[in-house]
């Protein structure tokens, strides 16, 4: 199974239309056509994205692998809206100074206490 059958298996089963999911992915609908009838799959760059509105894992969309249980690896990383809370908080993060950064890290570790 490709990539692009994971992802039409998963619409199917969340009952979303590819309208919705173009909506929700800012994916052209075009190219979600394109990738049923020319048989394509997504670039690279949107992997994260697809995954966050399908709600599965980079993982289960690449490889069709769940990694479930306590055996498996940890993730090192998170998909995250940027329009959400957290995606806010990382935008202005990302748009101070090293020293402000470090500043704000140590309020972060004294609240943690």
């Amino acid at each position: 199974m490709t990539v692009r059958d994971r992802i039409f298996e998963r619409l199917e089963d969340l009952q979303m239309t590819q309208k919705e999911f173009s909506k929700r992915t800012g994916i052209a609908q075009s190219t979600v056509s394109d990738w049923k009838q020319k048989k394509t799959n997504p670039v690279a760059e949107k992997i994260l994205i697809i995954c966050e509105v399908l709600k599965v894992t980079p993982e289960w969309l690449l490889s069709g692998v769940e990694t479930r249980g306590s055996r498996s690896n940890k993730t090192e990383w998170y998909v995250i809206a940027r329009e959400s809370e957290i995606g806010e908080l990382i935008t202005l993060y990302h748009q101070l100074g090293q020293r402000q950064r470090d500043r704000l890290m140590g309020y972060v570790e004294g609240m943690r206490e």
